[in-house]
């Protein structure tokens, strides 16, 4: 059996962040495991305190390809650069400038959820950071 694999982000604002992948991806909120009928519930079976509602999301691919994505809230601020990043491929047929036509279109969506521009390597990708600053690629 192939392993999964799960991508978790350390965040200080999980519930914004969550909405911004959620769009960016077109994840949904995971239910929680069964027999658990909430995260809270299912928190406090691990022994986990209550907590806010923004420690932590889960999101996953309602497909079921891609990998889960956690959210989590730490205490700490960011203090480098990610080592690791996602990269959001906008597919497509066509010509090279009908393809930079849609990374340039879906760069505007992400801009209008609150994603920044970092970088332009014209007619390739975009280098974005999401609302916490961390860097992702549209290509």
């Amino acid at each position: 059996m192939a392993a999964r694999f799960d991508l978790t982000l350390d965040c200080a604002k999980a519930t914004r962040l969550a909405e911004f992948w959620k769009l960016a991806l077109g994840y949904i909120d995971e239910p929680p495991p069964p027999p658990f009928a909430t995260r809270e519930e299912w928190l406090r079976h691990l022994g986990e305190p209550g907590g806010d509602a923004d420690d932590g999301a889960w999101l996953c691919d309602p497909a079921g390809i891609g990998p889960r994505l956690s959210i989590l809230k730490v205490p700490e601020p960011k203090t480098a650069k990610n080592r690791l990043h996602i990269d959001i491929r906008v597919g497509g047929t066509g010509s090279p400038e009908e393809r930079w036509t849609r990374i340039t279109a879906e760069k505007e969506r992400l801009t209008e959820a609150g994603a920044t521009v970092v970088r332009e390597d014209v007619d390739r990708l975009f280098v974005m950071a999401d609302p916490e600053g961390n860097e992702f690629c549209v290509t």
